[in-house]
């Protein structure tokens, strides 16, 4: 082998044969995870070197930027190593040529995280180094592995467990390259690096895929040992207090907005941030336990009508912390039983049901779907002890945002945790029914003595019309029943054989009137239809009442810009009570439910309902004296 180049800012181990062909997977899962797997992972970083036994919280600020190519330390040699390599499939062929194009820049964004009132990493000075105390060592120069505290509860409330977050710098950099810069208790100041290729020929001389900046001394017998550069290049990358600075140049521009990296900030460390565990500083924003709400309650940011929250809960999340008193959850996995607070929030008007499992650290897991209550109106915030954290840490995926038991390798264990996880949901799914229950409670008894009453008549007449009487005396009567069997009707022409299918008529025309519209002199006329209830879907949710109609089988109604909509009440034999129901007096106001406008209501008639792509949708809120066991048949104007 070619001896090491000790005047070289980044160093690669050498290799005899290039053998793997890839670039590193863990780059393309983080990549995929954008701007929250980033900001996640150097958040959760800079709680979990918090200093101890200190009652402040970290300060943790993020800033971007741009930055000049040779200011950035040993650029030139990266570059060179990435003119060497060669692709050999499709995928590293055109991460090889982006790479390439990105290198002629003068000048390239940046972004940085740095934080305050934190430990940094120690054992800089010592350099490569098996001690479990150099953590410099274990950060810099080793990949799958993080330190681990002395203190267990430390460890445990910790977010890092795996050791593979790191490279989710290197993914936000067009050039897979990251800095760190570390200030320690003593105040010794080095910078440090990464830059994640793939195996390479260079010089005639053959490496591995990964590269360090760092100094390197020759020990003899082929040996070397890495040590970091004390920290004296660009202030970009200085680090004069206590802590640690990560850089990313040649950010991605899929990374460099200010507006989400705020917002995932928010959306995994909501509960550090309200607990006053940790304060964010993103460019000029302050995010802290008194302006968070400045931020989750910000159109800009994100959306603030409660029914159309059904990709992102931060806010429903804050309000439900914050305003609910927390109950009591036991969850067990078939050996322990784990306490949680529950932070629950039921309200008719949410459209998605989630659950934020949340770390002590205050870090979230995940936004949990509730098997079978995905669409139930309710938002909780789930928090335990350091017992359930400890255990919600193993359930952990790589990237900190599922819980999960397929990764466990010990069946057994793997057995609890899948229990465990089924238990957390069956528990949830009992408090939603419960909720659902108060929330809804039954109507009570119906007075339905008019409609039996006309129900018994009708019947009275179509059995007297279909049978004869014979008078006897006393003024008593009997049933004369006849022995003629009715003659079987002629199929009509073009009758329905047995087995076809039966074509469903969706609408069928009433009739054709004159409907006074009062903004115009003329009085158009309309077509008045009545629906076939396939075309209908009803849904009452507390006092809010949903109907759905699908006009895409009708040609006569869906290419129509607009529809009036009028109803009447059918009971349980089919008998329709045309005059028998008021909208006014059952509905405090009818919404469009595709536009939101507020349908006016004229002769008990909904009038301009728009119809967008053959549906139209209402939105009725329901007065007190509202019947939720009516049966309305629906009649259509166009």
């Amino acid at each position: 082998m070619n001896p090491v180049n000790i005047n070289q800012l980044w160093q690669f181990s050498q290799i005899p044969n290039i053998e793997e062909s890839n670039f590193n997977k863990v780059l393309e899962k983080f990549f995929n995870l954008r701007i929250p797997g980033l900001t996640r992972e150097n958040t959760q970083n800079a709680l979990d070197g918090r200093l101890l036994d200190f009652d402040r919280p970290v300060i943790l600020t993020i800033k971007t930027g741009t930055i000049r190519k040779e200011d950035i330390p040993g650029i030139d040699e990266v570059i060179e190593r990435i003119s060497c390599l060669k692709g050999r499939n499709s995928y590293t062929k055109e991460a090889i040529e982006h790479m390439r194009n990105k290198m002629g820049q003068d000048e390239v964004g940046y972004i940085s995280f740095e934080d305050f009132n934190t430990r940094g990493l120690k054992g800089a000075i010592n350099g490569q180094s098996d001690s479990k105390e150099d953590t410099w060592a274990i950060y810099a120069y080793n990949k799958g592995v993080h330190s681990e505290e002395e203190d267990e509860s430390v460890e445990t409330s910790r977010g890092g467990s795996h050791g593979v977050g790191k490279i989710a710098s290197n993914a936000a950099s067009d050039l897979n390259l990251m800095y760190f810069a570390n200030c320690d208790a003593e105040g010794n100041q080095h910078l440090g690096g990464t830059v994640q290729l793939i195996e390479h020929t260079y010089h005639d001389q053959s490496y591995r895929s990964s590269g360090y900046f760092t100094d390197i001394e020759i020990l003899g017998d082929n040996k070397t040992k890495f040590y970091p550069f004390k920290n004296t290049f660009h202030e970009v990358f200085e680090k004069k207090t206590r802590g640690l600075k990560i850089v990313i140049p040649y950010l991605r521009d899929e990374y460099n907005n200010e507006k989400e990296i705020i917002k995932s900030v928010c959306d995994s460390f909501f509960i550090s941030i309200l607990q006053q565990k940790l304060e964010v500083v993103v460019n000029d924003n302050n995010i802290t336990s008194k302006t968070i709400k400045d931020y989750v309650e910000n159109p800009d940011y994100y959306v603030q009508e409660l029914g159309e929250m059904k990709n992102e809960f931060t806010p429903l999340y804050v309000s439900t912390y914050l305003n609910q008193e927390p109950r009591s959850l036991t969850v067990s996995d078939g050996v322990n039983d784990y306490q949680f607070n529950l932070y629950f929030h039921y309200d008719e008007a949410i459209p998605k049901g989630r659950m934020a499992i949340v770390r002590t650290i205050g870090m979230k897991i995940e936004d949990k779907k509730i098997k079978g209550n995905v669409n139930k109106p309710f938002n909780a915030v789930l928090i335990g002890g350091s017992a359930e954290d400890g255990y919600l840490k193993s359930l952990e995926n790589e990237s900190h945002t599922e819980l999960s038991y397929e990764h466990i390798k010990d069946p057994k264990l793997q057995k609890r945790a899948k229990k465990f996880i089924n238990n957390l949901s069956r528990g949830i799914s009992s408090i939603i029914e419960e909720a659902i229950k108060k929330n809804n409670p039954t109507d009570g008894l119906m007075n339905t003595k008019d409609i039996l009453y006309v129900v018994e008549n009708q019947f009275k007449r179509d059995l007297s019309d279909s049978m004869a009487t014979v008078k006897i005396n006393k003024g008593k009567s009997l049933v004369k029943m006849t022995t003629d069997v009715p003659k079987k009707k002629k199929k009509s022409k073009g009758a329905i054989k047995p087995g076809e299918p039966k074509k469903i008529n969706y609408v069928k025309r009433v009739n054709r009137q004159l409907t006074t519209d009062n903004d115009s002199d003329q009085e158009p006329q309309r077509d008045k239809y009545i629906t076939h209830p396939d075309i209908v879907e009803r849904l009452i949710i507390g006092n809010n009442e949903m109907v759905h109609f699908d006009f895409k089988e009708s040609k006569e109604i869906k290419k129509e810009p607009s529809c009036n909509i009028s109803l009447s009440i059918i009971d349980g034999m089919g008998v329709e009570y045309t005059d028998e129901f008021n909208l006014h007096e059952n509905y405090s106001r009818v919404i469009d439910g595709t536009t939101g406008k507020v349908c006016k209501v004229e002769n008990n008639i909904i009038k301009d309902v728009a119809i967008t792509q053959g549906v139209s949708k209402l939105q009725l809120e329901l007065k007190n004296n509202f019947n939720k066991a009516l049966k309305f048949v629906y009649y259509i104007e166009v």
